[in-house]
């Protein structure tokens, strides 16, 4: 076996313990999670949701945090594109770019560098 596919192999192992540690709640809530592409050179991973997450509320705050930690904690991703098979955003995720509804989820501490303090709600994980 070689480096390259062991290190790949690697990866992929620390992007789905990254997802059952950090979001234990997708399977306790009847919800799944996939790798359905990754692209090492370019650091881009596709996370597919499933099951409950198809239809869950708070799957696009799901998607936003998952998309916000992972990068931060992966060093080797730089992107992550999540679908919960909804479509609704032209990139496939509930807040997709080409959308012209606003249904990004927001964190407190995220978002614009205004100077303003934002202490909105905490997301439930």
């Amino acid at each position: 076996m070689s480096t390259e596919s062991q290190s790949g192999d690697d990866l992929r192992d620390r992007i789905t313990n990254f997802l059952r540690r950090n979001f234990p709640q997708i399977q306790m809530h009847g919800g799944s999670s996939s790798i359905t592409h990754l692209d090492r050179e370019e650091g881009v991973v596709h996370i597919q949701l499933g099951g409950a997450c198809s239809g869950c509320g708070i799957s696009p705050m799901t998607i936003q945090a998952i998309k916000s930690r992972m990068v931060k904690e992966i060093p080797e991703i730089d992107k992550v594109e999540a679908d919960t098979g909804m479509s609704a955003g032209a990139d496939g995720d509930m807040g997709g770019t080409g959308s012209s509804s606003s249904m990004n989820a927001t964190f407190p501490g995220e978002g614009d560098d205004d100077g303003e303090s934002d202490e909105g709600p905490q997301a439930p994980f």
